[in-house]
């Protein structure tokens, strides 16, 4: 019989919580502020994996009708990642919802002793705002978030530096996420990997990335 897994790793958007909404409303405040269209939902949704700060980009090179790259030289950038900044960290919370079974399955990992983190895209300001926001920072013994290393996902950085920092060897990790590029982390990372199938994964069903195995909700860690 396998081992039981002595640190599990997570994703954060689309995995733990349901962000989506809450980062079309900081999008959409945003480009209104600077009279651009709004985008929908499912462009969002389809954006999210690489960081807030690349789904802005994709949104405002959308919008504005223009070359990904264009914006990414524009002068007014910055300017515009400001007054996202704002409008995201006010929105951290309000429409954002933790999907079914997460507290209790991490609740019931660490009293078994597991350890547990993320390792997430997102700019480390938002990492931190929104776990604050359902109350998961107590449960989590590590946070790595987009920024907090010089690379990051599909990257194995994050995931390594969470094995060396708690000196478990690779076969007993377990990443747990919810698209394409969580599969190539974790198979970067030369570890196991669990995907869920609700999450945002540019619309492609998450068994086209080939994980171990799909779960229908996190409460399957508890029964490996």
């Amino acid at each position: 019989m396998r081992q039981p897994y002595l640190l599990i790793l997570f994703d954060l958007d689309g995995t733990l919580v349901e962000t989506a909404p809450e980062i079309a409303d900081a999008v959409n405040d945003t480009l209104r502020r600077f009279d651009l269209p709004e985008v929908t939902q499912q462009q969002v949704n389809d954006w999210i994996g690489h960081g807030t700060r690349e789904l802005l980009i994709q949104a405002l090179a959308f919008s504005g009708a223009v070359d990904v790259a264009a914006v990414r030289a524009s002068d007014t950038l910055p300017m515009i990642a400001a007054e996202f900044d704002l409008n995201y960290q006010r929105r951290c919370g309000t429409r954002s919802r933790l999907y079914p079974q997460v507290r209790e399955t991490l609740t019931a990992l660490r009293e078994r002793g597991v350890k547990l983190a993320v390792v997430t895209n997102k700019e480390g300001r938002y990492t931190a705002t929104v776990l604050a926001a359902h109350q998961l920072t107590p449960l989590l013994d590590r946070v790595v978030s987009g920024d907090t290393l010089p690379t990051k996902k599909p990257d194995p950085a994050g995931i390594e530096s969470c094995i060396k920092a708690f000196g478990v060897p690779p076969h007993r990790v377990l990443f747990v996420g919810d698209s394409s590029i969580d599969v190539a982390t974790a198979r970067n990372a030369g570890i196991d990997v669990w995907a869920l199938p609700y999450g945002y994964n540019r619309g492609q069903p998450i068994e086209a990335s080939a994980p171990d195995r799909v779960i229908a909700d996190c409460s399957a860690l508890l029964n490996k």
